[in-house]
């Protein structure tokens, strides 16, 4: 059985949660970090019930972190779906003991509703899709950033060693 926290080459499973009031969608990175993959939409009743159902998700993907997406306005203001997403953020945190991380999701939910509509979904098919799809690009979107802070840092240890 594996274990949630990093493995030995510093690999870490994540989840995405793209929050909503009605429904909440779930993706799943694979172990290298390199790919998100949509996994499930749920119907969100209460923070808590919707914070039990993605810690028993977690607990079946042996994910160590959870990131949240953080609803900003265009501005880069918190408004009342920030609100929520940082009340269920600490739901989750709660019912699944993993780090939790919220992480600015502007956009991603449009994204998902034109790639749905350019792939000829009908409106009715993208209902349940379109969480789980806005969720699997917010996580590929933390992913990237992930990788792009580690070549930096990477790139900034091979400076340091290079000095006299």
């Amino acid at each position: 059985m594996r274990r949630w926290y990093t493995d030995a080459r510093g690999r870490l499973r994540r989840l995405g949660i793209d929050p909503g009031t009605r429904r909440v969608g779930v993706a799943v990175a694979d172990d290298e970090g390199m790919l998100a993959s949509p996994r499930d939409t749920i119907e969100h009743v209460s923070d808590e019930a919707t914070a039990r159902a993605i810690a028993k998700i977690a607990e079946e993907e042996d994910a160590g972190e959870i990131v949240v997406g953080l609803p900003l306005g265009l501005d880069g203001r918190e408004g009342p779906s920030s609100r929520h997403a940082r009340s269920l953020a600490r739901a989750i945190a709660k019912a699944s003991g993993r780090r939790v991380v919220l992480w600015d999701e502007r956009m991603t939910s449009q994204a998902a509703h034109r790639a749905l509509a350019a792939g000829g979904a009908s409106s009715r098919d993208r209902r349940g899709k379109v969480d789980r799809i806005a969720a699997a690009l917010l996580l590929e979107s933390y992913l990237e950033a992930q990788r792009a802070k580690a070549a930096r840092e990477a790139r900034a240890r091979r400076e340091d060693d290079e000095d006299p």
